[in-house]
């Protein structure tokens, strides 16, 4: 999260601006008050809606409009230009919409909407369950959490988390608030009174040890069960530890939760010296985030280059390029075979010494529960396109969940923060009854100092990579295909063509 934009900048709209200044198709910023409001023309009308994303506050005049709504270039969150309503995550507060009127050749805004309850479509009472039970208190639970309370959905809804904290924006722990530029009550998704004032029993520390599909039953540790009439399984990955001698000790962390992120941040106020082990997304970031707070970061990583096996070798290239620019020491092609104190002995015989080590070697979906329930389960939950499992009232969103993605036809599982949002308010419409097959197309972002990578679409293989523009420039977009079929796309400062392939890949699903 950032802080709101308050500085106005353009025209002011209660005055009026000529209907010539807002050509068909067209954008503007201007202000009513001390309010920014983008104006939008699409032939005959004319929407009038906040000017930043309620998400990371990201600006909406920069982003993509189709049809009636509005996407943002940031995070790809998407509203409804005629109601506000946040459409997609991660986006879940809705945009203030303005009235607008017309006058002798000219555009006013007159005033701001009062907000109305988003139309949501009613289930049969057949459909309708009592008790809704939510494992998981990540982001595809704290979706689907919000959404059923969206849909006015009036039953019971338990938040079932073995965290100690509400559901937190896990991004920012390794990116602003590890590195020290945002306060920690940005962290959280929603304060704790929204949990009670939307009548959601979040239940912190609470860890859910058996499911019982016959008796729809959730059976707690220490005893006690919670029954259910639908059970969103939402559980999420955990990193994978470190087996070498010395991984045990304090100074050796993970990043995961909220608790993991302090413990570095206490230790990192006394560290002069950090090894990240691996160089994955969440290494890379808590590499760039700890080398602000003036810490020297050294890298260890098996692969040839940072994130080739991803984002292929010459963006993994600029990256790492990027890293070394800003101080970041690598040892590639290298791995960690003992941690001895102070010493991290590598297994090409180097011995680098440090303060503090993170691993950042990987997840694990969190899949025993479902094992156990005997789901099926095939390098994570295997659901089918609505998010169901093959328990009759049982679904899997987020990191855990394997479903059969409509634009390449194969069965995927991804670890992103966005998917698992979108398919936590997937997963809800179904538990409602709604019958709403899950046909987002993945995305995600990661920031590397001020360098903002976007990428669309999943290519786990490809045989051609081709690139428009210049990555070392920092202006790039770069396709994945295989098979001559785009697969997958990534950019730095091209967001709009980002988005476009968005799009365009939604409607080549639709169409199929």
């Amino acid at each position: 999260m950032t802080p709101k934009h308050t500085n106005t900048i353009g025209p002011d709209l209660v005055r009026g601006i000529s209907l010539a200044d807002l050509p068909d198709g067209s954008k503007l910023v201007g202000h009513c008050g001390d309010a920014q409001v983008l104006l939008m023309r699409r032939g005959p009308h004319i929407f009038a809606v906040d000017a930043h994303c309620t998400h990371y506050n990201g600006p909406l005049v920069d982003g993509l409009v189709s049809g009636d709504t509005v996407r943002c270039p940031w995070h790809h969150a998407c509203f409804d230009l005629r109601t506000g309503e946040a459409l997609r995550a991660p986006a879940f507060r809705p945009l203030a919409c303005w009235s607008v009127e017309q006058r002798d050749g000219n555009i006013f805004v007159v005033g701001k909407r009062k907000r109305t309850e988003p139309t949501t479509r009613e289930p049969s009472a057949e459909a309708m369950p009592g008790k809704i039970v939510i494992v998981g208190g990540g982001a595809a639970g704290f979706a689907a959490a919000e959404r059923l309370r969206r849909e006015q959905y009036p039953g019971s809804i338990v938040m079932l988390s073995d965290d100690e904290a509400p559901p937190v924006d896990r991004p920012n722990l390794s990116k602003d608030f590890l590195s020290g530029k945002a306060p920690e009550d940005w962290v959280p998704l929603r304060g704790e009174s929204y949990y009670s004032k939307n009548q959601i029993d979040l239940r912190l520390g609470t860890q859910a040890v058996r499911i019982d599909p016959h008796t729809r039953e959730v059976i707690l540790a220490g005893g006690g069960s919670i029954p259910y009439d639908r059970l969103l399984l939402a559980t999420g990955a955990e990193p994978v530890h470190l087996t070498i001698p010395g991984a045990d000790q304090p100074h050796v962390h993970t990043l995961r939760s909220l608790s993991d992120c302090r413990a570095i941040i206490e230790q990192a106020k006394t560290a002069k010296r950090v090894v990240v082990l691996g160089a994955s997304f969440i290494g890379l970031e808590v590499a760039a985030a700890l080398l602000s707070r003036g810490i020297d970061v050294q890298v260890v990583a098996p692969d040839k280059q940072p994130l080739g096996r991803v984002m292929g070798p010459q963006m993994g290239d600029f990256i790492q390029a990027l890293h070394e620019k800003n101080g970041v020491v690598f040892h590639m092609e290298d791995i960690a075979s003992s941690i001895n104190g102070n010493e991290v002995v590598l297994r090409s015989g180097k011995t680098l010494t440090t303060d503090l080590v993170v691993a950042g070697i990987g997840v694990r979906p969190r899949t025993g529960l479902a094992e156990m329930a005997g789901l099926t389960v095939d390098r994570g939950v295997v659901v089918n396109s609505f998010l169901q499992t093959s328990a009759p009232g049982i679904f899997a969103a987020g990191d855990i969940a394997r479903w059969p993605d409509p634009y390449s036809g194969e069965d995927i599982r991804v670890e992103h923060w966005v998917v698992a949002e979108r398919q936590g308010q997937t997963a809800a419409l179904n538990m409602l009854g709604q019958n709403e097959k899950f046909a987002a197309v993945p995305f995600f972002w990661s920031q590397h100092y001020d360098v903002r990578i976007n990428y669309v679409g999943h290519a786990e293989r490809w045989d051609k990579i081709t690139v428009e523009g210049d990555i070392a420039g920092r202006d790039c977009l770069l396709r994945f295909k295989r098979d001559g079929h785009l697969l997958a796309a990534a950019s730095i400062s091209r967001d709009i063509d980002n988005l476009t392939i968005e799009v365009a890949m939604e409607r080549e699903m639709a169409a199929r």
